[in-house]
């Protein structure tokens, strides 16, 4: 650590001692003899920021990554970002409604539940609502939004935050084109599916505009079901002056659901595995963002970006159930004892919702030399503020939109959590002629308050910690590496675990650390075959999960003490037009396999299943009330998850193509329970393979494109999720289309 510590100093100096030296341009370029490395900075001209870029820029960044590019998104016809994550190596994207507009996304077996330990970007801008408070995916933009998805782990990742535990995922809007042009998509299907996509841009007020809309509208995975999104985005660009550009964004996400919260009982899942007995529950939704971005390029070598951003998201969601031991919400009505009520007398929540976040970001990266070394440096600030308004509303009827006068209603949560946080960092890449190592360096101070209106108490905390990193990359040629990394995981804990709601204390509750490392080779096999095998272990301190496993998404976070990951990761790609094996037609394929040999409780610990606890007990006896977990799987941690896909392309004309996902079985809670209880929340979770199949036909001598794509061929029926009752995958999906480019 000792190394690591004086690597951080000189790196922070590099800055600085750089202005110093006035070694010649020179020095910072390959020589001749050499070929030309791949600039890790984004393109000139551009405010977006990028975690990646390009694909052959992952040739000099010191950590796992993977980027999917958009011509790969259209060719395969994915309907929702978990289809598409699917094919970055050590990512477990899981269902939850069928039309991935909540996603569940888990990085080399952290908990996917709501995304939490993973942190989202789009643009390099912060795309969840309260990233430092409370960092749940309640929505999701339609993929069809994006020209690029991103995705990097190891050290690489302390250039971004709060989170740093599993790994960053970027989205890339497209850049707003020079001539005018755009296109537009309309497609149906089964399960009440339909789609209308358009986007349209070109010259605008002395710059250039790109705007985005989507319609969508499916019953999704279950019965008594109706999902439905509208999405607009617009993004302007202008060349303000010869080295300045400037980016603004805004847009609107609005949702309009029939969707319930809870799973499903055992008995009820083998009745009928799509059943949905919550036939009034609704999800209410609307999301606007908007941001400015500017880039200043005093040279070659030196750059500053600068984003303002600000969100404000407003969700509703009127439930009956939140889960399936839940049955219905109001237990002391006589009348509401069973199910046969549910449409007539028994009455439900509202989980109201509404977040306001601002924030101010600064990077600048700079080119130089320290000492004859040529370096790149990147160091940013940003200031982020949240705001959380939370209410609770029970209402009489299935149908009640405000609270009632019953037994069970009126208003049970009204909460105000607020979230200061500054936060700073620099990373520094040397380059010492093959080899690259960067070390990095990130501080958060987050500041959390909260206040109970019901109960007249707040408290407020906070907390400071230091994020260090240090990423190795040896060239083996000019495309193929070997790459290394160490860093610190970090995740903060939630405004509502960290202050109770009673009184206001400080929940004892210690942040989220652990010591993260990868080992990996990546670059090209053969012309035309692209491979990347990695390593990783990470060491945990102190995981937190939820104090019930199988206790829903909502229930209370607690440390889980020490815990261990670590498994290994497989890209292949392929082409054989690449290759140069074929000229016009085209054989592609693709695999991407995780392997998690290791996910489990490595400290002394006890279960936190209901019944199972050692609440009360001191000293804490296992014994048939009181069960030892250490040693045991984590929950939601399959073994292995991989995807592989072929394709064949004939003359650009025709497409086809085939893919298999398949996930391990895992378990459900920290007791590893293999048959599954009658509440639906705790057992085994059987392995599945679901299959797809897309064909692409563009129609010659003119601009249309014909599809149709098929997701779960064989309708295969399996469960996604346990949390709170069972969730079923989506039955077979098809949909045909029709898009034109104009």
């Amino acid at each position: 650590m000792r190394v690591v510590g004086a690597l951080l100093v000189f790196a922070c100096a590099a800055t600085a001692a750089s202005a110093d030296e006035t070694a010649p341009r020179a020095e910072t370029q390959p020589k001749a003899e050499e070929p030309a490395k791949v600039d890790i900075t984004p393109r000139r001209r551009e405010a977006d920021v990028v975690v990646i870029g390009k694909r052959p820029n992952l040739l000099r960044i010191p950590g796992s990554g993977a980027t999917i590019e958009g011509d790969e998104l259209e060719r395969a016809r994915v309907f929702t970002v978990n289809e598409a994550l699917r094919w970055v190596p050590g990512a477990f994207p899981r269902d939850e409604e069928g039309m991935g507009m909540r996603p569940n996304i888990g990085l080399r077996g952290l908990s996917p539940t709501r995304s939490s330990k993973v942190l989202l970007l789009e643009d390099g801008i912060p795309l969840s609502f309260a990233p430092y408070g409370d960092n749940a995916t309640y929505f999701h933009p339609p993929v069809e939004r994006y020209d690029r998805i991103e995705v990097l782990k190891g050290a690489a990742q302390v250039r971004f935050g709060p989170h740093t535990v599993g790994g960053v995922i970027n989205y890339i809007t497209p850049r707003a084109p020079e001539a005018f042009g755009g296109r537009a998509t309309i497609a149906a299907g089964n399960r009440g599916y339909f789609e209308l996509d358009g986007s349209l841009g070109g010259p605008f007020l002395g710059g250039r505009f790109l705007a985005h809309a989507q319609s969508k509208e499916s019953d999704g995975a279950r019965e008594n079901q109706h999902l439905r999104l509208n999405d607009v985005a617009i993004k302007a660009e202008w060349d303000i002056a010869a080295d300045q550009t400037l980016t603004a964004r805004l847009s609107r996400y609005e949702e309009d659901s029939q969707i319930t919260y809870s799973g499903l009982r055992r008995d009820e899942f083998f009745a009928n595995p799509y059943a949905n007995p919550f036939a009034n529950d609704r999800f209410d939704a609307e999301r606007y963002d908007a941001s400015l971005s500017h880039g200043w390029f005093f040279d070659d070598d030196l750059s500053l970006k600068t984003t303002l951003y600000s969100s404000y998201f407003t969700r509703d969601w009127w439930r009956q159930s939140s889960n399936s031991g839940q049955r219905p919400n109001d237990s002391t009505d006589p009348s509401c004892v069973s199910l046969a009520n549910l449409n007539t007398t028994c009455g439900n929540e509202g989980r109201l919702r509404d977040y306001l976040t601002v924030g101010l970001e600064t990077r600048l990266s700079v080119a130089h030399t320290l000492f004859g070394v040529p370096a790149q440096t990147e160091t940013g600030l940003r200031y982020h503020v949240e705001d959380q308004h939370r209410r609770q509303w029970n209402g009489d009827t299935p149908t009640s939109r405000f609270y009632g006068t019953g037994a069970n209603a009126g208003v049970k949560e009204n909460n105000d959590r607020k979230i200061r946080a500054a936060s700073g960092f620099v990373t520094t890449q040397f380059d010492f002629g093959g080899v690259l190592v960067e070390p990095g360096l990130r501080f958060e101070h987050i500041e959390f308050e909260r206040f109970n209106f019901l109960a007249g108490a707040g408290g407020e905390t906070e907390l400071d910690v230091a994020i260090p990193g240090l990423g190795l990359i040896y060239e083996l040629s000019d495309k193929a590496v070997v790459y290394a990394g160490v860093h610190k995981g970090f995740s903060p804990p939630r405004v509502e675990d960290i202050i109770n709601n009673a009184s206001g204390a400080t929940v004892d509750l210690a942040e989220e650390e652990s010591v993260n490392w990868e080992f990996g080779v990546r670059g090209d096999i053969a012309q035309g075959l692209f491979a990347d095998v990695a390593y990783f272990r990470m060491d945990f301190e102190n995981q937190i999960i939820p104090a019930s496993v199988a206790g829903g998404v909502g229930a209370t976070l607690t440390s889980a003490g020490e815990t261990l990951h670590q498994g290994a990761e497989l890209l292949i790609r392929g082409s054989a037009r690449e290759a140069g094996l074929l000229t016009q037609d085209d054989i592609y394929f693709r695999t991407a396999v995780t392997y998690l040999s290791d996910a489990s409780f490595e400290g002394t610990r006890f279960s936190t299943v209901p019944g199972k606890n050692c609440a009360g007990l001191v000293p804490p006896t296992p014994g048939p009330t009181c069960e030892r977990v250490t040693g045991n799987r984590l929950p939601y941690a399959p073994e292995w998850v991989w995807s592989a896909s072929v394709g064949y392309d004939w003359k650009g004309i025709v497409s086809a193509e085939v893919e298999a996902q398949y996930t391990d079985d895992m378990f459900s809670d920290d007791l590893e329970t293999i048959d599954l209880q009658p509440d639906g929340q705790r057992g085994l979770i059987g392995s599945a393979l679901v299959w797809n199949a897309t064909l692409n036909v563009n129609i010659p001598d003119t601009p249309l494109t014909a599809y149709v794509t098929v997701k779960n061929v064989f309708d295969e029926v399996y469960i996604v999720d346990q949390t709170r009752g069972i969730l079923p995958g989506a039955p077979r999906l098809v949909q045909a289309g029709v898009s034109v480019k104009f």
